[in-house]
């Protein structure tokens, strides 16, 4: 069915009305397959007719879903049977069926989806990721929201962990979930992670932190003092915790961290004038390294983080809809997650934050400590 929106896709952005939009945009939010942040972005993004039309189309299309878009396609049939048969969905003109790979069967994986992934299985250059393994896998959603010191009450983020958590699913992860931790508490829940019986045969996971912070700590729940000393969670502990040592079942596997939270108490903006030095070139070291080392395997690799903001300075979240980071997250994977390897997806979210929507602050998340040595591809719906 996401073949059938494919084909259609041209004309529809071409044809179809901004009252349509509106109602099918209605409609497919009141049937769950697109947020309420989608929804606001679509209509609110751009006024153009046809923008929003491609942003329409493409929400429900790229979300991978067999469900979603015979819904969509059903809309269409049922509010404009004229539009419905200029696109060949008309009930008594039926779009031609999709065709089947050699061997899928009866299986409702989008074909696209399916020759995307076999195409990337012989790429020596992306992780591998089999169907049982792309089944297997699993994230950790850690959201604080309420603090014994009720000035640090973080309203918004139950949207966060909402949007985290639908996101998540939709790429195939198992999602296992904690509120309102401790530090203590939240390494606690990291090492219970580590030992999950699923990550010796998933293809990577995702661990999602979502508290008050500052450089290298997130806040405890229990803490009272605006530093976070008497209650706090160490961020470099993750390393080890699902490093080789002690977590060989994630070895060589893509270990993707999210930390929404502040780093600091510093605006991420200044004001300067156009004279920049010229930048130091590198200096190359040609000198002989030797180790001696008995391990063979590296302590810090395939790890990937995106941190919300820069070193020192603070994070952005509405009352209502939650952070930007998660916001702009949810908005790019959805549009680009059937393509794009992840590096790519977090280098899109970080363009979105250069055209900042608040005043004259400014945030731009930080992607730290990238050990990822190949391409990691989510396949959104090929499950």
């Amino acid at each position: 069915m996401s073949g059938q929106l494919n084909s259609i896709r041209p004309m529809f952005v071409e044809k179809v009305s901004t009252q349509m939009i509106n109602q099918l945009l209605d409609d497919v939010f009141m049937d769950g397959i697109v947020s309420e942040m989608e929804k606001e972005a679509i209509t609110e993004e751009s006024n153009i007719r046809s923008d929003k039309a491609r942003r329409l189309i493409d929400s429900v299309r790229k979300k991978g879903l067999e469900t979603a878009c015979k819904k969509m396609i059903s809309h269409i049939q049922s509010r404009d049977p004229e539009l419905s048969a200029v696109l060949g969905l008309s009930c008594g003109h039926p779009a031609p069926p999709e065709p089947q790979m050699e061997g899928q069967g009866s299986s409702s994986t989008p074909p696209s989806i399916d020759v995307f992934w076999k195409e990337k299985q012989s790429d020596k250059g992306v992780y591998p990721g089999t169907r049982e393994a792309i089944n297997n896998r699993v994230a950790l959603v850690i959201t604080n929201i309420t603090f014994m010191n009720q000035c640090l009450n973080r309203e918004g983020a139950e949207k966060d962990e909402e949007n985290m958590e639908t996101l998540l699913k939709g790429l195939g992860y198992e999602v296992v979930k904690y509120r309102n931790l401790t530090g203590r508490a939240i390494e606690d829940a990291v090492i219970d992670f580590s030992k999950r019986p699923k990550l010796k045969d998933t293809d990577s996971v995702v661990v999602v932190i979502m508290s008050h912070g500052r450089l290298g700590v997130v806040a405890g729940v229990s803490t009272r003092s605006q530093t976070f000393e008497d209650d706090h969670f160490s961020l470099d502990k993750i390393y080890r915790h699902l490093g080789p040592e002690d977590c060989p079942a994630l070895l060589n596997k893509p270990k993707i961290i999210i930390i929404q939270a502040c780093r600091g108490d510093e605006r991420g903006a200044i004001i300067f004038n156009d004279q920049h030095p010229p930048e130091n070139p590198p200096v190359s070291d040609d000198a002989n390294i030797q180790e001696d080392a008995i391990r063979i395997e590296h302590k810090e690799k395939d790890f990937i983080w995106l941190l919300s903001c820069t070193p020192d300075t603070v994070s952005h979240r509405s009352p209502t809809k939650g952070s930007l980071l998660v916001q702009f997250l949810v908005d790019v994977f959805n549009a680009s997650a059937e393509r794009d390897d992840l590096e790519e997806l977090f280098r899109k979210v970080q363009h979105r934050f250069e055209d900042f929507p608040i005043g004259n602050r400014r945030q731009m998340p930080t992607r730290d400590r990238c050990t990822l040595t190949k391409r990691f591809y989510f396949y959104p719906g090929l499950i």
